[in-house]
């Protein structure tokens, strides 16, 4: 009985000091980290956006992680915004900072400007056109995506042929094409024009992601695809020169709010460290470590800029 009431006793008696102590602390660290937790969920973050294609994706998320270096973290994606007019009006409504663009594109399907061949002249028109909305256009990033007609290597070699002029002079081909080539003011229409390209037949319209397909198994013997095609990288294929400079340019940089430029300090110099830095060659093979070895555009951008000396 009296170890009963021992016990019962023991368990009545109130806290030591240094429990109490340390309960006290204990509660204090726990509201100090939901106050700070609270804090940092109102801190402006800066918001990267991209429309909804692979080398969008590869780009936003390279833009997104060299920005959470310089910029500490106060960074949201947005990525796979969709087509270029819901991108841009993402751009002037503030959803979005920053995202990557074309010259061409922006000069065409936003401004509604005829197209131009000079890339200088693109990009200054492009830029005066923007300020309207009060967006900045930052130097290139070093490559542009536009057509580019593809044969296989060895008829390269074989026919003697490094340009569309070469090209033009050593038909007729079989081309293969997707739908929109086939048919735009810039596309197939003008190429035929100006090159006087000869062709076999009539031209194979297929969905993109079958051209070199075609081209590889014997198909098709040139095809329509575009200059950064991850699959570019590592066919047997090579890209004719446009040595008449036919197809407009479409050369990719980045295109910023003024108002974010000045919201975060070092933001314009941070993303001016991008310019020039990825080739037509490296945007390939970006483009096909995601849609050909399927990796995760997160690492894609993390290696990337740890080879170019940005991480």
């Amino acid at each position: 009985m009296r170890v009963a009431l021992s016990g019962h006793a023991r368990q009545a008696e109130p806290p030591a000091p240094q429990l109490q102590s340390r309960r006290f602390r204990l509660r204090c660290a726990v509201a100090c980290l939901a106050l700070l937790a609270t804090g940092c969920s109102h801190e402006p973050r800066l918001r990267v956006g991209s429309k909804n294609f692979s080398e969008q994706l590869v780009l936003g998320e390279i833009v997104a992680q060299h920005l959470e270096n310089r910029l500490h973290g106060h960074v949201s994606r947005r990525l796979d915004l969709g087509g270029t007019l819901l991108a841009h009006q993402a751009m002037i409504a503030g959803d979005i900072d920053v995202y990557p663009e074309y010259t061409g594109t922006a000069l065409t399907a936003v401004l509604k400007e005829k197209p131009l061949k000079d890339p200088a002249a693109v990009l200054a028109a492009v830029r005066e056109g923007y300020r309207q909305w009060h967006l900045e256009w930052l130097d290139p990033l070093g490559f542009e995506n536009t057509f580019a007609m593809a044969i296989r290597r060895e008829d390269a070699r074989t026919r003697r042929v490094a340009t569309l002029s070469d090209a033009a002079r050593g038909g007729p081909w079989r081309l293969g094409a997707g739908y929109e080539f086939a048919h735009r003011e810039d596309g197939l229409p003008g190429l035929l024009a100006v090159y006087g390209m000869r062709l076999s037949g009539a031209v194979k319209t297929m969905d993109l992601g079958l051209l070199y397909q075609a081209l590889s198994k014997g198909q098709t013997d040139m095809v329509a695809g575009n200059s950064t095609d991850g699959m570019l990288s590592v066919l047997p294929v090579t890209v004719l020169e446009d040595d008449q400079h036919y197809f407009p340019p479409y050369e990719c940089a980045l295109v910023v709010r003024e108002s974010a430029e000045r919201q975060f300090p070092g933001l314009r110099a941070a993303l001016n460290e991008l310019s020039g830095r990825i080739s037509s060659d490296t945007m390939r093979r970006l483009n096909y470590e995601l849609d050909g070895k399927h990796r995760p555009a997160r690492e894609i951008a993390r290696d990337f800029l740890r080879s170019v000396g940005l991480q």
